[in-house]
């Protein structure tokens, strides 16, 4: 039996980092050989490991910094903000040209914006709170059917009774 409160976490319905792409770090990376050529007048040594320091710290800085997303506990998590599911209406999940729109010319300013480059699926997620200036959640995700599931499956335990 588990308890809450004390520490205890469930398992996620959904979970997934939003980290860049491999040619965003590699990108990334290429920040080292420019710092060490910027210390290489003063010591070739001192050069070549703050190079690696600097390609290291902003590969991990990107990696760790990156948003997560997840549904867990009735609660629908994108990045630092949450909503219960029980205030979201039905999820779209859209890919190809639909998502190019939905994060360009189709995209509403007041939405909640998770967005990634390189993360081509998008889920958009209408709010019905009625108190709540958000109209939707537009959410970067590599697995939009999975997103949308996951959030599907949330607002239907909340509605059976007996769970």
């Amino acid at each position: 039996m588990q308890k809450r409160g004390c520490g205890i976490r469930t398992a996620a319905d959904y979970r997934e980092r939003l980290s860049p792409s491999l040619w965003a770090l590699v990108a990334a990376a290429v920040c080292g050989p420019m710092a060490a050529v910027v210390f290489s007048p003063l010591d070739t040594t001192l050069a070549l490991f703050i190079g690696l320091v600097v390609s290291v710290a902003i590969v991990a800085g990107l990696l760790a910094l990156s948003p997560v997303v997840e549904v867990r506990d009735g609660e629908l998590r994108a990045g630092r903000a949450h909503i219960p599911v029980a205030l979201l209406g039905t999820p779209t999940g859209v890919v190809a040209e639909e998502a190019r729109t939905a994060r360009g010319s189709g995209l509403d300013r007041r939405a909640w914006h998770v967005i990634r480059g390189g993360i081509d699926g998008i889920v958009v997620v209408p709010v019905t709170d009625p108190d709540d200036p958000t109209p939707s959640w537009v959410i970067s995700t590599r697995t939009p059917d999975r997103l949308v599931a996951a959030i599907q499956r949330a607002q239907v335990r909340l509605r059976t009774p007996g769970r």
